[in-house]
């Protein structure tokens, strides 16, 4: 086919304009600068306060392993300044700690201070002590808010510049981001929104840091703020930077979708990634791509924003135990390899962009010094094309990219995944089933006369609460001339969810969900002749953490009314008492202190609402990662030695059945013996059921076509033979993880096998080796890890006439 040039040379070795200057760390149009040289780099988010000190480093050296230059952070203002001028930078939010563990492993940082940072955090990282500040409007031209954020920004600045961790002072840390996606809000502020962007740009860089700023999905970002893109598909949606003399950046490439409650798991095949992020350099000239999130983690506590579960981005390339997670993480190593083998022309080269088909197109870089580096781009989604480039041709798989580093020999196509597949099991370590070894205590409902606080009216309940607890008692008393078995109670509620008692006794519950978090609770009760206690539990399930107007969101109840056969009354405006929090939370009775100062009764199995719950266990030998089983409770929240490990909502379930059920305890959290468990549970869960689990990879896949591109690790060796290219045969390659051996094939099959990876059943297909399982057998039983080649020669011949051969192998770990 002849080659049509759409786009003609363009030379990048000159700058696109004056290179910007800040410290050791510069930029210009192609890239960040950093010790004068450019650089391509790729980064993943790992959030410090979702895991703990413990799990940092070997996260770190799992991302470092996955060929990642950058390791991306939010700092998290609620967690450090829980109270105006009270820091803690100690534990999980060891902030300087996490930050030399990446510069102990030779990595860099990006610093993504907001401090306004969504997350999917609790109020979007903000202190909510700062709603009660007079006048106060959160992130806008509003000087109580300007006030506060500007002395947080310092405060983080100087005490990283204090221990020498910008880069500008020989540190690791390359960028930071002031603010967080913006523009989704700034049109809710009108001019104050524009003038707010340009003090926070000015604010940040009159820090003197010495290394550019960054906002992203912020098009108007000031100069010399970078601004970068934020989305699935940046290499297509990205407008670009806003001057010719800043680099082109994806601060946040999602690698999955973050879960909600109550809403179905969605997921991102690692094929999409792979091929939007080679895009994004080509299209859009990208030099920087962070993926949000590498390692999500666990939102312990209350950290969590409404509606979103206790584990976090459970789906990202190292899951939330830390456990890496294939394909996602070996196929983009791959991607990082093999981009990192053109770094020379892509950076410093010019750029040919050929046409090759109606969707299809080839990117060739070429070096001054004759290095060549192409990308042939199939942009259609449903089929394959055949293309010619140069002298060859190249197979080329709907919606793909092939990298040919050397402009001749494909290192990689984003559609074909040449490493195995993992599946992650929990195994149990012992069922907590023994009645014996659980106490109870139940938590008391308040009435009107035991309150504290009283309002003639409903008060809002962040207001009220103060982000102490997740829990605020409404009450009222009224008073009946008859009894009435049938009365209406109607609540009205801004969320989240709802328990209502009359005289002691539950009539209903209900509930929000995260789109819509307001709900009506209907509930019929019976009222007594005299005097009737009415308490209406209202439960936060986080803090909002986004929106504008953040500060004026409520919660909490706003209307009540009661219809009997001789009452119809609202008593929206009536005299209400109110407790914050629950009993079991003002003693801490979830620490070993609390616990051993209140009466906990024997066991009972009537499974009633508002039940703590304790019991001891002992940590799981080994090493393996630890987690309970909560699958059998309602609602409520967990704590392991004193430390919470998160609420947990098993029963509330997406349209497709699914919830979480398991909930990670840290192995730091535990001790060899006795480690005392502690549940509140709202609803009725059945303790005795709880199980603590273990988490490991159970089962390893892989499919390989005999035709396929060798993995980039050997065309890398392969580059070294100066005479002639050859590809090694592509074999099949598995491993289990570590202190584990391949116990058993579960399936082998070379031919034409039905099934692959990614499903969970495998059959023969009409062409099949009969050697296949026991060669595989012989090869891997009983090793780590163990190579089969993709052969007719190494199956004892060809065993039908078809031209592509698979071999698909599922092999058993055990420890």
């Amino acid at each position: 086919m002849e080659l049509k040039v759409l786009i003609h040379f363009v030379v990048v070795v000159v700058a696109l304009a004056a290179t910007v200057y800040g410290g050791d760390v510069t930029y210009d149009g192609r890239s960040l600068i950093i010790d004068g040289q450019r650089k391509l780099l790729f980064s993943g988010s790992i959030h410090y306060p979702r895991s703990t000190p413990e799990m940092w480093g070997s996260l770190i050296s799992k991302a470092k392993d996955g060929g990642l230059d950058v390791i991306d952070t939010y700092v998290f203002w609620n967690l450090h300044e829980p109270q105006p001028g009270q820091y803690d930078f100690s534990g999980r939010s060891d902030i300087v700690r996490f930050i030399k563990e990446v510069q102990a492993q030779g990595l860099y940082v990006c610093l993504r201070i907001g401090p306004f940072i969504q997350a999917e955090w609790s109020y979007g990282g903000l202190p909510f002590w700062l709603h009660d500040i007079p006048n106060i409007v959160f992130r806008t031209d509003n000087e109580p808010f300007k006030l506060h954020m500007q002395n947080f920004t310092t405060k983080i600045v100087t005490m990283l510049q204090a221990e020498k961790l910008y880069a500008s002072q020989g540190g690791p840390i390359i960028i930071s981001q002031i603010e967080n996606e913006y523009t989704l809000v700034e049109g809710a502020y009108g001019e104050d929104g524009k003038a707010y962007v340009k003090w926070a740009a000015e604010m940040a860089v009159g820090l003197n840091t010495g290394v550019p700023w960054v906002m992203c999905r912020q098009d108007d970002a000031p100069d010399p703020v970078i601004n970068a893109c934020n989305g699935l598909r940046c290499g297509e949606t990205f407008a670009g930077p806003n001057k010719p003399n800043k680099p082109s950046i994806w601060t946040e490439n999602w690698t999955t979708r973050y879960v909600i409650s109550g809403e179905d798991i969605g997921q991102r095949p690692v094929e999409d990634i792979a091929f939007h992020v080679a895009l994004f350099l080509l299209t859009k000239n990208g030099s920087f791509v962070n993926y949000y999130m590498y390692h999500g983690g666990t939102n312990f506590g209350r950290t969590a924003a409404a509606f979103i579960p206790t584990s976090y981005y459970d789906q990202a390339p190292l899951d939330e135990y830390g456990l890496i997670r294939q394909p996602k993480w070996g196929h983009l190593k791959e991607l990082h390899a093999a981009i990192k083998l053109c770094l020379t022309p892509l950076l410093y080269g010019g750029l040919s962009v050929l046409s090759l088909g109606q969707q299809q197109q080839a990117y060739v870089y070429t070096g001054g010094a004759g290095e060549c580096a192409a990308f042939l781009v199939n942009n259609d989604t449903k089929n394959a094309v055949s293309v010619q480039f140069r002298d060859g041709s190249y197979d080329l798989p709907p919606r793909s990219i092939s990298i040919l580093p050397d402009c001749k020999n494909v290192a990689y196509n984003t559609a074909k995944v040449t490493v195995q597949y993992i599946a992650r099991s929990m195994r149990r370590s012992m069922l907590l089933d023994g009645p014996q070894g659980w106490a109870q205590y139940q938590e008391a409902i308040p009435n009107f006369d035991e309150t504290s606080i009283k309002s003639e009216t409903l008060l809002e309940q962040m207001s009220t609460t103060k982000d102490a607890s997740d829990y605020l008692w409404y009450t009222f008393k009224l008073e009946q001339e008859s009894s009435d078995p049938n009365a209406l109670v109607n609540v009205y509620s801004l969320g989240h969810l709802l328990h209502a008692f009359v005289n002691g006794q539950a009539v209903g519950s209900d509930q929000g969900r995260h789109k819509n978090p307001r709900f009506n609770l209907q509930a019929r009760a019976s009222l007594n002749e005299g005097v009737n206690n009415v308490s209406l539990l209202s439960v936060m399930v986080g803090l909002p953490d986004s929106g504008g107007h953040q500060e004026r969101k409520g919660a909490g109840l706003r209307k009540v009314t009661i219809q009997a056969s001789q009452l119809n009354k609202d008593f929206s405006n009536y005299s209400w008492g109110y407790q914050v929090g629950l009993v079991g939370e003002k003693l801490q009775i979830y620490t070993q202190q609390g616990s051993s100062q209140v009466q906990w009764s024997p066991f009972s199995t009537n499974f009633s609402p508002l039940t703590w719950y304790k019991t001891v266990f002992d940590a799981p030998l080994g090493d393996l990662p630890v987690a309970l089983n909560l699958g059998s409770m309602g609602k409520g929240e967990a704590w392991v030695n004193g430390q919470s490990i998160g609420r947990y909502w098993p029963s509330y379930r997406s349209p497709d059945g699914s919830s979480q059920i398991w909930y990670n305890v840290p192995r730091s959290f535990l001790a060899p013996k006795g480690n005392l468990l502690v549940v509140f549970e709202e609803v009725g869960g059945n303790p005795l059921q709880i199980s603590v689990d273990t988490a490991s990879i159970s089962q390893v896949c892989s499919h390989m076509s005999a035709s396929n591109s060798p993995p980039v690790s050997s065309w890398r060796q392969i580059t070294s033979t100066s005479s002639k290219m050859h590809y090694k045969k592509p074999v099949v390659r598995l491993q289990c993880p570590s202190h584990s051996k391949i116990s058993d094939i579960v399936f082998a099959s070379y031919g034409t096998p039905f099934g692959n990876c990614t499903t969970s059943t495998y059959s023969a297909g009409s062409c099949h080796s009969s050697t296949s399982k026991a060669i595989a057998q012989k090869a891997c039983v009983g090793r780590m890890r163990c190579s089969i080649p993709v052969s007719n020669r190494y199956f004892g011949g060809d065993p039908c006439l078809t031209k592509d051969k698979f071999l698909l192998v599922v092999a058993e770990c055990k420890w």
